[in-house]
């Protein structure tokens, strides 16, 4: 399968303090008869207004808790499995149930409608992350200015999670996958990563066939507007984070009259192809490590590497390469592992010290830390067990992209990038390998303006290294109606990071006034 989920990941480090256990599995609410039906509305999509069943177990699952002043219900609705065969979401045909959570303040007043979240990606939980956002600013999630105003609103786009998932890669094959050499030097590694990739591809093509077109943006783009009208909206306002920001521009360009108001957070350039997607996530990784070791030795006491922390890194993966530390169990910390330990502790700041800790760890011979950076990126339970994370990432990706790459062009970028962005320049070139094997169709997005539409506020976080910084402007000049917001900050996406960044984007979601055009918000 190799690694394209680096390209569109999901929103990382939403919450340093209300976590999610891994392995939790949340089972769909049904509607039924029984408790608030919400908000009627009526819409051309003609899904019908979505019914309600209070569902206090979600966060309880995930969490452990409720926020305090917060109702959680949880609804279901039937799209078409297919949009563009005409007709909308009452006509017949295959179906696919979207899971949706709305949570509700208590303190509500004045209230303006739904907002709709997306955390990345592709396959990343948005039902979870509205939990995670629910518990406000003082947990890293919304601001109570915006939960006063809105109902928020989670949902799982469609293959995700509880929203009919796509369920065909192992857990053995994803170990393998993470555990497999991150940049394959010899031939014979190389080849068996190829084989890795098309096993998988075979196997999920056998399981589903056709089928996997129909998990592209664009048709999860039309989802959200089914959504808009079963929540009982006339207009759209909505958060997408990272590949949320492409699924938020997908729906701009196809419905932006539907449109109230977008915050896309840790934009995506959806005009560059696979290879230059892949090029500036290896600038960027390659950029934030850096950032990582500059600030190690500027805080010698919070990081036990200080000295030279990139040579540690680097070492450690050398050695894991020929004697990997051994585990509980037997689990070997591979080259493998310890990558993307370091990929999962650089999308916040906070990761930085952690990552410190984990690598100084493991030259004492515990690689516990390292693979609890890992796991938690990987979203592996203790039993080895995965979620469908990747699943989805592999169908969503490969439904959207328009041209195979081609294996003598991989490798060959592979020593390019390798030599230009030493860590991350191979294993991001053999990342591509993921989709050369997929079968079925393909259905890109569309890469246009959203005319009609209005402002669309699009952000962009300096240090980012997932979607770097320079995707922001090429986003909002695509849409030719975006408008930048700039946080001079480190790690991935920026709202709510600082009080600068929340001013400016809780003033656009509530009055429409987007930030001047040029704002830019200092790290701290």
């Amino acid at each position: 399968m190799a690694r394209s989920h680096l390209r569109r990941l999901p929103l990382a480090g939403l919450l340093a303090v209300v976590t999610l256990v891994a392995g939790c599995t949340i089972p769909i609410f049904r509607p039924d008869d029984e408790g608030d039906r919400g908000d009627p509305a009526t819409s051309s999509s003609g899904a019908g207004a979505a019914n309600w069943k209070s569902c206090p177990e979600v966060p309880r699952k995930l969490v452990g808790r409720g926020a305090p002043t917060m109702r959680y219900d949880c609804a279901t609705i039937s799209v078409p499995a297919d949009w563009s065969a005409g007709g909308g979401a009452g006509a017949g045909g295959d179906k696919l149930e979207i899971s949706l959570l709305r949570i509700r303040s208590s303190k509500q007043q004045d209230r303006i409608g739904s907002l709709l979240v997306n955390p990345g990606g592709p396959g990343g939980s948005g039902v979870d992350s509205a939990v995670y956002l629910s518990f406000g600013a003082s947990f890293g999630g919304l601001p109570d200015e915006v939960t006063r105003r809105f109902d928020i609103i989670g949902f799982d786009p469609r293959g995700v999670s509880r929203s009919s998932p796509v369920k065909c890669v192992s857990d053995a094959d994803l170990d393998s996958t993470f555990g497999f050499e991150p940049d394959p030097a010899s031939q014979a590694e190389f080849d068996e990563l190829v084989a890795l990739n098309r096993k998988i591809g075979d196997t999920c093509g056998s399981k589903y066939g056709e089928r996997l077109r129909l998990y592209s943006t664009e048709q999860a783009a039309h989802d959200m507007d089914a959504i808009r009208s079963a929540v009982g909206d006339e207009k759209l306002s909505y958060l997408g984070y990272s590949y949320g920001t492409l699924l938020g521009a997908t729906y701009a360009q196809l419905f932006p009259r539907n449109v109230r108001a977008l915050v896309l957070d840790g934009a995506i350039d959806p005009k560059q192809d696979i290879v230059a997607g892949s090029e500036s996530q290896a600038k960027g990784f390659e950029r934030a490590f850096t950032n990582f070791t500059n600030w190690c030795r500027a805080n010698p006491g919070r990081c036990p590497i200080a000295s030279d922390a990139r040579g540690a890194v680097t070492d450690a993966m050398e050695k894991a390469r020929v004697s990997p530390v051994r585990g509980d169990g037997g689990r070997e910390a591979t080259a493998g592992w310890i990558f993307y330990a370091v990929i999962s502790s650089l999308y916040t700041e906070a990761g930085w010290q952690k990552l410190a800790a984990a690598i100084d760890s493991l030259a004492d011979g515990d690689p516990k830390e390292v693979f609890e950076l890992a796991d938690s990126y990987a979203e592996r339970a203790e039993d080895g067990s995965y979620t469908n994370l990747f699943d989805a990432n592999l169908s969503v990706n490969c439904a959207d992209e328009e041209s195979k790459v081609g294996l003598d062009r991989i490798r060959s970028l592979q020593s390019e990038w390798r030599k230009k962005y030493p860590l991350f320049g191979g294993p991001l070139a053999v990342g591509m390998l993921s989709c050369e094997f997929w079968p079925g169709q393909r259905d890109p997005y569309p890469t246009g303006p959203a005319t009609g539409a209005p402002p669309i506020v699009v952000v962009g976080t300096t240090g980012d290294p997932a979607t770097p910084y320079e995707q922001t402007p090429k986003l909002a000049e695509m849409l030719d109606v975006g408008v930048v917001l700039t946080w001079q900050g480190e790690g991935h996406t920026a709202y709510p990071q600082t009080r600068c960044i929340s001013n400016a984007v809780d003033d656009y979601l509530i009055d429409l006034k987007p930030p001047s055009a040029g704002t830019t918000c200092p790290a701290r």
